[in-house]
């Protein structure tokens, strides 16, 4: 059974008790399974007023959004060039075709399926999450992600309270300040900012970029 398919399974049980359940995981599994790197962003919620019931994955193999998807698409670009470095006129503009073509590889998971608005409610995020933990943890482990992502200290602190990584997660730091976990040998969690922060884009390219040369040598 593909991991595409074990992800329709959990999601049909899911949904059962979730409504406005919106599907997430693999954009594309053949290109996720071939990347050098498995890569998997831990997001908190999809923004939709209308009351979700529609696929995560589709809108990301689309493009997504280019306020939140044109920085996940550099940092991809990025990981997948190291060792080399990336210069930033080759990513200061990034198009919808680019993002497309370039999220393809990742897995992103929202860890509340359902919808919020433009602003989280934490106290919902982190209720509807919990209720969710068991579907949670068996969606996290469908993947074997050697890069996960967290992004947001809220998203990456919630994501620790729903896995259960042992008693002492064992965080390390960067020696630039980026807190990571190695939860599995050679496999890390990362505590980063959210790609739509107020910081700007360069910075947090090459903020993250920095991290992973040093964490993966």
């Amino acid at each position: 059974m593909t991991i595409t398919e074990k992800e329709n399974l959990l999601f049909d049980e899911w949904r059962k008790n979730r409504e406005g359940f919106v599907s997430d995981g693999l954009v594309d599994e053949v290109s996720y399974l071939k990347s050098g790197l498995k890569l998997m962003f831990v997001l908190k919620e999809v923004n939709d007023p209308d009351g979700g019931d529609w696929d995560f994955r589709q809108f990301v193999r689309e493009g997504g959004r280019s306020q939140t998807w044109d920085n996940i698409t550099r940092w991809v670009k990025g990981v997948r060039s190291l060792p080399s470095e990336v210069k930033w006129n080759e990513l200061s503009e990034i198009t919808e075709t680019q993002r497309r073509d370039i999220l393809m590889s990742i897995c992103a998971i929202n860890l509340k399926k359902s919808p919020g608005g433009h602003t989280t409610d934490n106290q919902s995020l982190w209720d509807v999450s919990n209720k969710d933990k068991e579907f949670i943890r068996r969606q996290f482990a469908l993947y074997e992600a050697d890069v996960v992502i967290g992004c947001g200290s809220v998203t990456t602190d919630l994501l620790y309270s729903l896995i259960d990584f042992g008693a002492d997660p064992g965080w390390m730091m960067t020696t630039r300040g980026v807190w990571y976990h190695e939860y599995l040998p050679k496999k890390f969690v990362i505590s980063y900012a959210h790609p739509e922060a107020r910081v700007a884009d360069c910075l947090l390219y090459y903020g993250l970029i920095d991290a992973l040369r040093e964490i993966l040598q």
